[in-house]
């Protein structure tokens, strides 16, 4: 297949154990469908555990530090984000000929220089803040850090529009399909990152009440993924309508892990969320245990990918673009640090790697290697049980990542920490966290 379109779409806050193909009480046909005849990916990782520098990871190709956005961009409308002068997939398709759109959240910077114009984006329908109201399209956020009063948050490229009333996720379908319908007679890239199911929580009636056997909270995510489920379906249904269906790599994931936060509950309590699923992991948004960046990944090549195939190497958002350059055959830019996966998935490669994360909030800095089947954690967080500071795991053996091997393997535990302290101060510039056993 030559110039094959491509299409990725990425849930926001989607657990690895939110969708029926990885393990939820509830089917999600459209996306269980692409899997049964994708790839379904059981060891994919999210380049953070939060928005930001996870969506800056899956289009750049580099870590978030790399790409220059380690943490979420902030509740101003024109805060600066993702740098202009940072290669992206989108701008690497546009440069070998791409027809190029993105439709849904952004939050990757919404100054002139970081809006997905200045990314290769020739088209754009949605909001560039972390989240908004669904129907109203307003971003309320900005009150809970005192950065000013709410703001309606609704673009059609530079253009703000009004859609008042509309759910956004079936909004942000319509502009997808719309694009892949328009642009079928050339070869194209449609991003659509939805923000479902951020906070709030909304939904209409029709899907909440598809979901009546469920716990509230419960009930409310899998509406809202049920909504997204049917957007792919009329996606998948635009690239079959116009011939493209076999002609296009189709991409399935999530940023990172389900949120615990409190916003996300309707009662107003302040207690923890409970809603979404990691499924068997330990950890959440905001977490470096796996259930904070293990993420559901599908990937759709027909031709060349065998369906119903799963593939469990260790891989990552970093792994996108070059994957997908190799598959449309253009040059990937210099200083990646992910890899093409394609070979691997074909079956004629073995993944032996390394991979690093850290996440520096306000409260502490937690950094993480995974090596193999191993996992050194430092400083984790995780809102269920009290985490130490430094966490070792055998993920083969344990992959809820509940007995800590540190005691039982201090040689490995030296070896990893001396890597990650040395990944940490490279990416960052900075000393690595105390807690650090070579710090």
């Amino acid at each position: 297949m030559t110039d094959p379109n491509v299409v990725v779409v990425c849930c926001d806050d989607l657990g690895y154990g939110d969708l029926g193909c990885y393990g939820a009480e509830y089917e999600t046909p459209n996306i269980d469908s692409l899997a049964e005849s994708g790839v379904r990916c059981t060891d994919w990782h999210g380049g953070a555990p939060v928005c930001s520098p996870s969506r800056a990871s899956l289009l750049t190709g580099r870590y978030p530090a790399n790409a220059g956005v380690r943490d979420n961009v902030g509740p101003d409308l024109d805060a600066s984000g993702l740098p202009a002068d940072q290669p992206t997939l989108s701008s690497v398709l546009h440069d070998a000929g791409y027809r190029t759109g993105a439709f849904g959240k952004w939050h990757l910077g919404g100054a002139d220089d970081t809006r997905p114009g200045a990314h290769g984006f020739e088209d754009f329908f949605g909001h560039v803040a972390g989240c908004v109201d669904y129907y109203s399209h307003i971003f309320y956020y900005p009150m809970a850090f005192d950065a000013g009063d709410p703001v309606h948050d609704l673009w059609d490229g530079e253009k703000e529009v009004w859609h008042d009333g509309e759910y956004l996720t079936e909004l942000i379908t319509d502009r997808a399909t719309e694009f892949i319908e328009t642009h079928a007679d050339e070869p194209f890239f449609a991003y659509v990152p939805y923000n479902a199911p951020h906070y709030p929580c909304h939904a209409p009636a029709e899907y909440v009440e598809r979901f009546e056997d469920l716990d509230d909270e419960r009930q409310m995510i899998a509406a809202m993924i049920a909504a997204v489920d049917d957007g792919v379906g009329r996606i998948l249904d635009a690239l079959e309508r116009t011939g493209q269906r076999d002609d296009t790599i189709v991409v399935f994931t999530s940023d990172h892990g389900p949120s615990r936060e409190s916003w996300m509950r309707l009662d107003g309590s302040g207690d923890p969320f409970d809603g979404g699923s990691a499924g068997p992991f330990r950890g959440h948004k905001k977490s470096l245990f796996e259930g904070g960046i293990r993420v559901p990944a599908i990937v759709h090549y027909p031709g060349v990918l065998d369906g119903g195939a799963e593939f469990d190497g260790l891989a990552s958002h970093v792994d996108l673009l070059p994957t997908v350059a190799e598959c449309c055959g253009v040059d990937v830019p210099p200083g990646l640090d992910g890899r093409s996966l394609l070979g691997a998935m074909e079956g004629g490669e073995t993944i032996d790697r390394t991979l690093y994360w850290e996440r520096d909030d306000w409260e502490r800095c937690q950094v993480a290697v995974r090596d193999g089947d191993w996992k050194l954690v430092v400083n984790g967080r995780d809102e269920v049980a009290e985490p130490e500071d430094v966490h070792l795991s055998n993920l083969v053996r344990d992959p809820g990542e509940s007995t800590n091997l540190v005691d039982a393997e201090p040689e490995r535990v030296e070896e990893l920490s001396g890597r990650l302290a040395a990944w940490y101060e490279t990416v960052t510039g900075e000393s690595p966290p105390e807690e650090l056993p070579v710090a």
